[in-house]
Order: C-alpha cells, then sequence, then structure tokens
C-alpha cells in the first residue's frame, strides 16, 4: 500500500461514516459519532473516551454521554456494518475453501471489580488467570480477505445471579449468563441472518469440547471443524471402543499418517503427517483426525461433521482458524478493541460496535489496496487515514503491537488436558 494510496484513503473513509447517518437522530451525535471513529483509527496510544475527546476537542463528559446515555442505535450500527461486510464477501473471487467463519475468544486485564463482566478467570492475553473481561467474536476469512464482523461480552454466572449488580452497571435484565459456544452460536446465527454465511466454521478445544455446540451445528448442516481436547470421548462403533481420542488415533497413528503441506503466506510452509477414522459422538458420526507436526512433534485432534470431504480440505481449514490472530491483533492495536475504560454496560457494548464499524472499513480497503504488498506486511493497519482530530494536536510515538494471541485465549493447560475423558452429557 502506497502513501498515495492511504492518503487517498481520508475521503473514503468520510464517505464510509455517512453510510451510518441513519442510526443517529440528531446531527450532533452523528458527529460526535465521527469523532469517536476517527479517534479509534488515530494512533492514539490508548483510544478510550478521554484521550479521544481530548485529541479532537471536545469536552471528555460530552464523549462519556455519546457513549453511554445519547439516543442512538447502536445495534443498528452493528447490522449496517455486517451488511456492508455481506457485499464485499459476496463480490470476492471464489475460494476453494469458500468463506471460513473463525470462532474465538479475546481479553483484556481489569483492576477494578466494576466493569461490566469483569472477575478472576482465565486471560489469554496474560496466559493465566487473572482479573478481567473476556469477548466472544466470529471472524471470517475467505482467500486473502479477512474481517472481524461480530463481537460480545461474555457475562459470567457470577454476575448473571447477580442481578443488583448488573442493575449498578447498566446491564438490562433480559441480559444473562450464556456459555460461550452459546454466545458464538447466536453471532453466527445474527451473521446468516444479515448475509454472512459460512461455508465453513472452525474453532479452538474451549468450543469443540462442547458436545451440545456440535450437535446443534450438525443438525442445522453447518459444516466445522473443531480443533478437540486429547481426552475428548469418542466412540467407534464396537463393544471395546470408546475412550480418549488420543487412544482411538495415537501420535504413532498420526506419524504413520499422510504426508500435508500447508502453505503460509508469512513463515515457513508447515508439514503435518495426519490420519482419520469415523467415530461417532452423542448420537452422531464424525470424522476424528490425529495431526503431527513433522518439525515440531505437535499433536492435534480434529473433529468435522463433513466426513466425505478430503482429509488435506479439512487440515487447510483446521489451520486458517489461525486468521482470527491478525485479527486480533489489528482490533487491539488499530481500533482500541480493548481499550474501553467504564463501569456502564451500554458504554462498552458500544465502544465494541464503534470498533467493528472502524475494523470493517479496514479490512474492507486493506483487501482492496492490497495490491503486491510484500508479505511481511499482512499485519499492517491502516493508521493516519486523514486527519482524525478536530484541531491539530502533538503527535504521539506509535505504541507498541499488542501480544500475539497466540493459541486463541485457549482454556487454561489444567482443564485442557485431564487425565479423564470429557464429560459429553454435561459440557455445555
Amino acid at each position: 500500500m502506497t502513501d498515495q494510496e492511504i492518503a487517498g484513503l481520508g475521503p473514503a473513509f468520510a464517505g464510509y461514516l455517512r453510510c451510518y447517518r441513519d442510526c443517529f437522530l440528531q446531527k450532533r451525535t452523528a458527529a460526535h459519532f465521527d469523532s469517536y471513529c476517527r479517534g479509534l483509527l488515530s494512533d492514539l496510544p490508548r483510544k478510550n473516551v478521554e484521550p479521544i475527546a481530548l485529541a479532537c476537542g471536545t469536552a471528555v463528559r460530552t464523549l462519556q454521554e455519546f457513549l453511554v446515555t445519547a439516543n442512538w442505535a447502536q445495534e443498528s450500527a452493528r447490522e449496517r456494518s455486517h451488511g456492508e461486510l455481506a457485499r464485499v464477501l459476496e463480490d470476492l473471487p471464489d475460494d476453494p475453501l469458500g468463506a471460513i467463519g473463525v470462532i474465538d475468544e479475546t481479553s483484556c486485564a481489569k483492576k477494578g471489580d466494576q466493569t461490566p463482566g469483569v472477575q478472576r478467570q482465565y486471560l489469554g492475553c496474560v496466559g493465566k488467570i487473572g482479573n478481567g473481561i473476556v469477548t466472544v467474536h466470529v471472524g471470517v476469512a475467505k482467500g486473502r480477505f479477512q474481517a472481524l464482523p461480530d463481537a460480545e461480552l461474555y457475562l459470567p454466572a457470577s454476575w448473571g445471579t447477580d442481578r443488583e449488580r448488573c442493575r449498578d452497571a447498566g446491564i438490562p435484565d433480559a441480559v444473562v449468563y450464556r456459555p460461550k459456544w452459546r454466545i458464538a452460536l447466536d453471532q453466527v446465527v445474527r451473521l446468516h441472518g444479515r448475509g454472512i454465511r459460512f461455508d465453513w466454521l472452525v474453532f479452538d478445544e474451549g468450543y469443540g469440547s462442547k458436545v451440545p455446540f456440535l450437535d446443534v451445528l450438525s443438525l442445522v448442516n453447518q459444516r466445522f471443524v473443531a480443533e478437540v481436547p486429547v481426552n475428548f470421548a469418542v466412540r467407534t462403533g464396537r463393544p471395546t471402543g470408546s475412550g480418549r481420542a488420543d487412544a482411538v488415533l495415537t501420535a504413532a497413528d498420526a506419524t504413520r499418517g499422510r504426508r500435508f503441506r500447508l502453505t503460509r503466506r508469512t513463515v515457513t510452509d508447515a508439514v503435518w503427517r495426519a490420519t482419520s477414522r469415523l467415530v461417532v459422538v452423542g448420537e452422531g458420526s464424525y470424522l476424528l483426525v490425529a495431526a503431527i507436526n513433522e518439525a515440531t512433534a505437535e499433536v492435534k485432534y480434529f473433529l468435522t461433521n463433513a466426513t466425505a470431504a478430503p482429509l488435506d480440505r479439512v487440515l487447510a481449514v483446521a489451520f486458517r482458524r489461525a486468521t482470527i490472530e491478525h485479527s486480533f491483533r489489528v482490533a487491539k492495536s488499530e481500533a482500541g478493541l480493548t481499550h474501553y475504560e467504564g463501569r456502564q454496560w451500554v458504554g462498552l457494548v458500544r465502544h465494541l460496535v464503534l470498533a467493528l464499524v472502524v475494523l470493517g472499513f479496514v479490512s474492507i480497503h486493506t483487501d482492496r489496496l492490497r495490491g503486491e504488498k510484500p508479505a511481511g506486511d499482512d499485519g499492517t493497519g491502516v493508521p493516519g487515514v486523514e486527519p482524525v482530530v478536530c484541531n491539530p494536536v502533538p503527535s504521539s510515538p506509535r505504541h507498541a503491537a499488542a501480544p500475539a494471541h497466540g493459541r486463541g485465549d485457549p482454556l487454561p493447560p489444567a482443564a485442557e488436558r485431564t487425565g479423564h475423558p470429557v464429560p459429553q452429557e454435561t459440557a455445555a
């Protein structure tokens, strides 16, 4: 992407924001929307209300009211961003794998106890249990195009049962605890209704171990490839053929399997050996896949309801899950996804929606202007699209990119590698 192309995005961003005008009843509120979105796309080190307000010359309290009390339709803005992405995906060239939906979660450490959804829980951003919030996401990848269409706060059970605490944080009574897999399922349904359909879904062990989730996806004929824990319980159909995934297909079995080379744009190709067999989980038939990395001896287990799909395609889909790592890095560093600091639920939700709006623009124009950009620039965002503030402010040093998302906020190791099969009837 050339300097001239980046400079030319200013009018495009202004035009993109005008598409959301009917979400606001007053021009003044729409102007605050513009300011906030430009602040999210600026090079401010922290992209929350106070620094954005100071940078654009707006009173801090005014921008706080825009997020928390102003009358505008954040769900309409979310729906509009979904519609924009649906049109882009429809116009993209065909890809052998189609459109792949990637389900994952990310987290943000918090010091206090009043941010909606905050509690001590496993935080992938720090790799351990800590005090913070978790958000559940559905990303999409089609060919070289990547986007992060949806985001939703995970409200832990400790919050869901404490309605007084919820009311203090402005959380509506209709918003209750839902397991993460259910949040993800609701997002997939919502995106489908707005024109974003997936040829495949892919997700990690935290979701792959939830048999009710797998059952529902199979019931609606949604193809998926799920990573599952080594202790995931499967049946082979024989009287004694029940047990852990790593007993039904061992690492040695994978080593003797077929050899597959997985090409990657920014790093060396990975070579895996893999084998598969049909298994039964609950009442459904699935294909269990065991794969081992030739270079590192890492072993992974996958489960798919596409039992007739070629193994090379199943593996290609499985490893597309890594695309959401890039989306999270861009979301956190370029659009301030996890920078919200406040005590009100509606403010947090609106911040997430506005970050999605900005990320939609970044995804659309990064794909349009990618051209012959060197592969090593894949992590580039779109800083400085145009003068992003109303009044000049001193330029701030470019902040360091957020740490790599790693394994997609995996389950803590103790929960992931237990010595007994996952109890499927209660794994919800």
